[in-house]
C-alpha cells in the first residue's frame, strides 16, 4: 500500500515540477539560476520517500566558477544531491537525456548541457564550449565523473572530461559526496540518512593537461577515502534507536 501510496504522490509531484518547469523556461529559457530553483523542488521529495538529507558544507565554499563532481549512484541522486546544487551551476548530461518526454525539455531549457558520449569528436568540442561558458558566463558546471550509475559498488573510475575542462578554463574542482542509497526502498516507510559533503576546492590553476591523469588520481582517492567516511557515519545514525 505504502509503495503505491508513495509512487502515486511521486508521479504526480513530478509531472507537475516538469509541466511548471518547461512552461517557466519558456518565459525565461536558458537562465543561470534555472537549475539551482529546480535543485530545490526536486530535493523536496526526499522527505515524501521517508529520507533524510544532511547537507554540509565547508567554511570556505568556491566564490568563483567552479566544477562540482558529484558521485552517481541511482535515480535518487535527483532528491538527494539536488539539495545541494548552488545558485549559477548547471549540469552536463547524456544527449540522450533530451528525448525523455517532459524531464528532457525542461533539462535543456533550463540551461543543462547535453554531451553526446558516442561521437568522440563532438563530445571534445563540447567540453571546450563548456570551459568557454564557465569563463564567459561565469557559471559553474555539475558534472558526474564516473559516467554512470555505481548502484553500490562505490566510487566508479572517472571519464577525464571534467579534468581537462577544468584545466583548460582555470577553475576548482569542488568533490561533493552523497552517502550510500542503495537502502532506499519506495515501499519502506523509513529510509534513513543521506549525508551529502561538499569538499573544499582543489585548484587547478598552473595545471597542464599532461597532469590530467595525475589530478584525476589524486581527487578518486581523496573522494573514495571520504565516501567510506560517510557510509560509516551514516550508518551510525540510522542504527541509532529513534527517541
Amino acid at each position: 500500500m505504502l509503495l503505491i501510496l508513495r509512487s502515486l504522490i511521486l508521479a504526480i509531484m513530478l509531472v507537475l515540477a516538469f509541466v511548471f518547469g518547461c512552461l517557466f523556461c519558456l518565459i525565461r529559457p536558458r537562465h543561470r539560476n534555472n537549475v539551482h530553483m529546480f535543485a530545490k523542488i526536486f530535493s523536496w521529495a526526499a522527505p515524501v520517500l521517508g529520507i533524510k538529507v544532511i547537507v554540509r558544507k565547508p567554511k570556505k565554499e568556491a566564490s568563483e566558477p567552479c566544477i562540482f563532481l558529484a558521485n552517481h549512484q541511482n535515480n535518487f541522486d535527483m532528491f538527494t544531491h539536488t539539495a545541494a546544487v548552488p545558485k549559477g551551476t548547471v549540469s552536463l548530461g547524456k544527449k540522450s537525456l533530451a528525448w525523455i518526454p517532459f524531464f528532457g525539455q525542461m533539462y535543456w531549457l533550463s540551461g543543462n548541457i547535453l554531451i553526446d558520449r558516442k561521437n568522440r569528436s563532438r563530445a571534445f568540442e563540447t567540453m571546450a564550449n563548456t570551459a568557454r561558458k564557465i569563463k564567459e558566463k561565469c557559471l559553474s558546471i555539475w558534472i558526474f565523473p564516473e559516467g554512470t550509475r555505481s548502484r553500490g559498488k562505490g566510487l566508479l573510475p572517472f571519464k577525464s572530461g571534467a579534468f581537462h575542462t577544468a584545466i583548460e578554463a582555470g577553475v576548482a574542482m569542488v568533490p561533493v559526496l552523497a552517502s550510500n542509497q542503495e537502502h532506499i526502498r519506495l515501499n519502506r516507510w523509513n529510509n534513513g540518512v543521506v549525508i551529502i559533503e561538499v569538499m573544499d576546492p582543489i585548484e587547478t590553476k598552473g595545471l597542464a593537461k599532461s597532469q590530467v591523469k595525475e589530478l584525476s588520481t589524486r581527487i578518486h582517492g581523496l573522494m573514495s577515502d571520504k565516501l567510506a567516511q560517510l557510509n560509516q557515519e551514516a550508518q551510525a545514525l540510522m542504527a541509532k534507536p529513534a527517541v
